[in-house]
C-alpha cells in the first residue's frame, strides 16, 4: 500500500494532523524559547522561509529556524556554512530543533512527518523519471534517507531511498523512521549532509555527494 493511495493516504494524513498538532502544543514553550534566543543573539528574521516543491511538484513555503548569520564582505556564502553558523544555530542543527517550525507545514497539509525531504525548486528538471517519483507523496520532516546515514550516504543513493520509501510505505515503516529520527542526534555529532542550503535565501546547489557548490 502506497501513502498516496487510499486508505494509506487517509491513515497517514490523519496521523500527521493529530501528531503534528499535539507536538506543536507540547513543544510550544521550546518554540517560544528558541525564537527568543535567535532574536536576542542573531536578530531578525527568526524564521527562515524558502520555496520548495511538494507533492506533485506543487510549490510551497517551507519554514525552519534560522541558524546562520549573513555573510560578511568577502565571505563566500556557499563555503562558509560552519563559519557563519551561530552558536545557537549549531545546537539547533545538531538536535534537529531547527526543523520544528515545519510542524506548521504538516498541519497545513503541505508536508508529512515522514517522507522524502523537499529539495530546491531548481532541481525539478534534473531528476531522472524514476527519482522524480519522490514527488508522488508529500515531503517529510524526516525520511528513510535521513535515518540511513547522514553524510555517509551518497546523494544518488538517498534519492534511491526516497523512491524506495514511496514503493514500500507502511504505517509501521513511518513509526520506525520516527523512532530512529529521535535517537539519531544522540548517535552522531555530524550535521545534515543531505540538503546543505543557505538559510538566508541564497541559491546553492548540491554536488554528487550532497556538497554545496555554485
Amino acid at each position: 500500500m502506497r501513502p498516496d493511495r487510499a486508505p494509506g493516504s487517509v491513515l497517514k494524513r490523519a496521523f500527521d494532523l493529530l501528531a503534528a498538532s499535539a507536538l506543536l502544543i507540547v513543544f510550544s514553550p521550546v518554540l517560544a524559547t528558541v525564537a527568543v534566543l535567535i532574536r536576542y543573539t542573531s536578530g531578525a528574521p527568526v524564521i527562515f522561509r524558502q520555496q520548495r516543491p511538494g507533492r506533485h511538484e506543487q510549490i510551497f513555503t517551507m519554514y525552519k529556524f534560522r541558524t546562520m548569520r549573513p555573510p560578511s564582505p568577502g565571505e563566500n556564502p556557499w563555503t562558509t556554512d560552519d563559519l557563519r553558523s551561530t552558536r545557537i544555530g549549531k545546537l539547533l542543527r545538531r538536535t534537529s530543533l531547527d526543523e520544528l517550525p515545519q510542524l506548521i507545514n504538516v498541519v497545513s497539509g503541505r508536508m508529512s512527518l515522514v517522507g522524502p525531504r523537499p529539495l530546491l525548486v531548481e532541481y525539478l528538471g534534473r531528476y531522472s523519471p524514476r527519482h522524480a517519483r519522490r514527488h508522488d507523496v508529500r515531503p517529510g520532516i524526516t525520511g528513510l534517507a535521513q535515518v540511513s546515514g547522514r553524510k555517509s550516504v551518497a546523494y544518488s543513493e538517498k534519492l534511491d531511498l526516497d523512491v524506495r520509501y514511496v514503493d514500500e510505505w507502511s504505517f509501521r515503516l513511518d513509526l520506525r523512521i520516527l523512532f530512529l529520527t529521535l535517537v539519531e542526534p544522540f548517535k552522531r555529532p555530524e550535521t545534515r549532509g543531505y540538503e546543505e542550503f543557505d538559510d538566508l535565501g541564497l541559491t546553492v546547489g548540491l554536488g554528487p555527494e550532497g556538497r554545496a557548490h555554485v
